[in-house]
């Protein structure tokens, strides 16, 4: 089951840039997401956290990707954005997005069905 709907994927150059969206559903109010964020699977590599931005509009990246990413969020249309700059070789793979969302007083996750993303010339 897909709670989160992604887009934005493709295919681009070395030093190219994406635009990936997540959206959640338009039932579920923004105040009851606590976070979001951005897992990739490489190929041939488990799936990692890239980015997450908690509620209070911080924000996480791993090492290889600060500086080149660039999450946001728009609370409005239940809407993140992962702006990617300068893209490698090694940023590719299926981009999911994840969110934490309050139900009855606990987190839950929800998964996006992933967008794929290659870098390559």
């Amino acid at each position: 089951q897909v709670h989160l709907v992604e887009s934005g994927g493709g295919l681009v150059q070395p030093g190219g840039s994406l635009r990936l969206s997540c959206a959640a559903p338009r039932n579920i109010s923004s105040i009851s997401i606590n976070s979001m964020g951005w897992y990739r699977q490489a190929p041939g590599e488990e799936r990692r956290l890239i980015a997450r931005i908690l509620n209070t509009g911080s924000t996480y990246y791993i090492d290889s990707v600060k500086g080149r990413f660039t999450l946001s969020r728009d609370r409005a249309k239940n809407t993140m954005y992962l702006q990617m700059d300068s893209l490698k070789a090694e940023d590719t793979g299926v981009y999911f997005c994840t969110a934490e969302i309050w139900t009855t007083g606990r987190l839950a996750d929800y998964w996006g069905q992933g967008t794929q993303v290659i870098v390559s010339l």
